[in-house]
């Protein structure tokens, strides 16, 4: 059987390729130039794309690659990746089953969902793989972003601190910073009502054979159950993640 090429995909997946191996983000104009195509297609398809969220424009008309990747990724990884460890393994955890348990991936400044182990319980949000929060609001975005220095996290937002989405929200840099100094010592992180208010979340973060933190879990409830679900939670939520890392090859004698 002959295969039809289909020229408008052809140029699309040479895009995606070209952003992805280049080690800045670019402009239409450069991509263009790059490929040899038209200015006109070029735009047309990177208006597409962003439509989907395969690619996202930022502040300085540059393309980046976006977040519906991580849902193509997200299926992947099931196979063999940490969402499939992730399912195999909290089934042992009778506690955290009690729960709404996330696993999410960092996106520049954003995680996104990847998985998720729901209850029924009311807590008032989506936490459907592919949504997209800001970091510094969430239990997962505090836990990877404490893998990171202070300078790396200010340029993933250049400069300019996202605008809290409830009143409990951290509003600035330095108050993030304390934040991510305490889950230096606890490797537990806290949402306290800062993502929905009346909501708490606690998190920690997955780090693979190179040592890197390449997913963070989070336990959600009612604020109400947060003082007595703490301790138990959080103990249970690391015997979960360093499970998580064996299986992932980590050793913590690697870092030493």
């Amino acid at each position: 059987m002959s295969t039809t090429a289909v020229p408008a995909l052809d140029k699309t997946f040479q895009i995606l390729d070209l952003i992805t191996a280049s080690q800045q983000p670019l402009t239409a104009a450069h991509i263009a130039k790059q490929l040899k195509l038209p200015r006109s297609s070029t735009h047309n398809i990177l208006q597409s794309l962003l439509g989907k969220h395969v690619i996202y424009k930022d502040s300085d008309s540059r393309f980046h690659l976006g977040s519906y990747l991580m849902y193509w990724a997200g299926k992947y990884e099931q196979q063999q990746g940490v969402i499939q460890l992730f399912k195999d393994l909290i089934v042992q955890h009778p506690v955290l089953l009690q729960h709404t348990v996330t696993l999410s991936k960092l996106d520049l400044g954003e995680v996104v969902f990847l998985a998720c182990h729901e209850t029924p319980a009311p807590l008032g949000f989506t936490f459907r793989a592919g949504v997209r929060v800001p970091a510094v609001f969430s239990a997962t975005g505090k836990a990877l972003l404490s893998t990171l220095s202070m300078q790396t996290i200010e340029s993933l937002y250049e400069g300019i601190f996202p605008q809290p989405l409830t009143p409990n929200g951290v509003d600035n840099f330095v108050s993030l910073s304390a934040e991510l100094s305490a889950i230096h010592d606890s490797r537990i992180s806290l949402d306290d009502g800062q993502l929905r208010e009346g909501m708490y979340c606690l998190g920690t973060y997955i780090r693979n054979a190179s040592g890197n933190a390449v997913a963070g879990m989070a336990v959600s409830f009612l604020q109400a159950e947060y003082e007595s679900k703490y301790a138990e939670v959080s103990t249970v939520l690391i015997e979960l993640a360093e499970q998580i890392e064996q299986r992932l090859g980590f050793k913590a004698e690697n870092l030493a």
